[in-house]
């Protein structure tokens, strides 16, 4: 016997539903007003958020188009370099080196050791040496980030970490505007 709904006309239940594809199984959808959507593309559900909690997204660093990008895989080591001329680093494996370059993204199962002066830092894995931010850096609630840090600007989400000697003012507008309350305060000081 079929069971009618009240609710959606004389269809019966086992005939009117069907569920929405899974992002895993990449088939497309139909969103508002008619537009076809991969799931597949959908940005994923970050930890913290589906704890209920009202964390503002942060936003990836855009990547230039035609920059110079290396990423490193997960399991793989690189030890021992120096990268240069490398617009974005994506580190998802274990990297030794040192580097100055524009963007590092340390995936969550990633990890930096050494020395790096870039632009902006997006860090959901480790980072463990010297780390000078010019512009923006941004520890995921799944980051930690230990050593002598400078930073331009700075976001931590809920649950990041961040340890060691940490210091304001990376770019040069910060060191000048340093120096000079360091001259006014030794002037008022005399």
């Amino acid at each position: 016997m079929a069971l009618q709904s009240p609710f959606f006309g004389n269809k019966r239940e086992s005939e009117g539903f069907s569920p929405r594809p899974t992002p895993s199984s990449g088939g497309a959808t139909t969103g508002l007003g008619g537009l076809n959507t991969l799931q597949a593309n959908a940005p994923a559900a970050h930890p913290s958020t589906s704890t209920g909690a009202a964390v503002p997204p942060v936003s990836p660093a855009p990547v230039q188009e035609g920059g110079s990008k290396l990423t490193v895989g997960p399991n793989i080591k690189l030890k021992g370099v120096e990268i240069t001329d490398c617009d974005t680093l994506v580190v998802e494996g274990l990297v030794e080196a040192t580097m100055d370059s524009r963007v590092i993204q340390i995936a969550q199962q990633g990890a930096f050791k050494g020395s790096a002066e870039i632009d902006i830092a997006e860090i959901r894995g480790q980072f463990d040496g010297n780390l000078t931010v010019r512009d923006k850096l941004v520890i995921y609630a799944t980051g930690k980030v230990t050593g002598k840090i400078r930073y331009g600007k700075l976001v931590i989400e809920e649950g990041g970490q961040l340890s060691g000697e940490v210091e304001f003012g990376a770019g040069s507008a910060a060191k000048s505007a340093a120096a000079k309350a360091a001259s006014l305060h030794v002037a008022s000081a005399a």
